[in-house]
């Protein structure tokens, strides 16, 4: 079986390629050309400046939605939380956490890993169990930590 375009679908492709035109290219002026660039350099400028979730400085486990206790990252220690199905281990080093054991059956906040970057959660849904880290001038709510 030969592949061949329909003429009529020939003729539409080669309209949104512009055939017959000049090039979109040759339109643009230097200044365009120059708006063009500054636009890319602020956008690759403001996306540290204003994407990212900061150093964390502690972190809140909470249990049910509710607190049940802070620890700051300054100093390794572990700590035991009783949740719904069993004990949740949270362990704390210098500057990160991490689930580092959960009753629940697939594992997924321990799989999480250390979490390192103020509003990065981890979450034990089935003990009810959550890790979240904070960091100093922390807006509250200001990342939905489900998309974050």
């Amino acid at each position: 079986m030969k592949d061949r375009v329909p003429d009529g679908l020939r003729e539409l492709l080669a309209h949104a390629a512009g055939a017959g035109h000049a090039p979109w290219r040759t339109l643009l002026r230097l200044g365009d050309w120059l708006l063009l660039l500054a636009a890319g350099v602020l956008v690759a400028a403001s996306y540290p400046l204003l994407w990212r979730g900061g150093a964390a400085d502690r972190a809140i486990v909470k249990r049910d939605g509710r607190i049940v206790t802070e620890l700051a990252l300054n100093a390794p220690r572990k700590y035991d939380v009783v949740g719904a199905i069993g004990t949740t281990v949270i362990e704390v080093q210098p500057g990160r956490a991490r689930v580092l054991s959960d009753p629940g059956a697939r594992q997924y906040c321990v799989q999480q890993g250390w979490l390192t970057r103020a509003n990065a959660v981890a979450i034990c849904a089935p003990n009810h169990v959550t890790l979240q880290l904070s960091g100093r001038g922390d807006r509250s709510g200001a990342y939905d930590t489900l998309n974050y």
